[in-house]
């Protein structure tokens, strides 16, 4: 299971960050000539993320920890088809 590490700062919110990431992984597949199975993966995992997560909720989380000095790092992967995450904070 692919596991994909997103991390927000205080100028780049967690929706930005994954946009960010999803756009690169999408512009690599389209440049590539050989099928890459976990680009692929990273694409869609990211695609899903995107379309579902409560991004207003996410940033409330990680901004408060952002302010207050704290690293947030966002792990994003899929559990039975669903985009799941898990908010590191150090």
């Amino acid at each position: 299971m692919l596991h994909i590490e997103l991390v927000p700062d205080l100028s780049h919110c967690i929706e930005t960050v994954a946009k960010k990431e999803y756009e690169e992984a999408v512009k690599k597949l389209l440049d590539i000539v050989e099928t890459n199975e976990e680009l692929e993966e990273k694409a869609e995992i990211l695609r899903l993320f995107l379309k579902n997560a409560n991004f207003k909720k996410l940033r409330v989380e990680s901004e408060k920890q952002l302010m207050e000095g704290r690293a947030v790092q966002f792990v994003v992967y899929l559990e039975d088809g669903i985009p799941k995450y898990e908010m590191k904070v150090t």
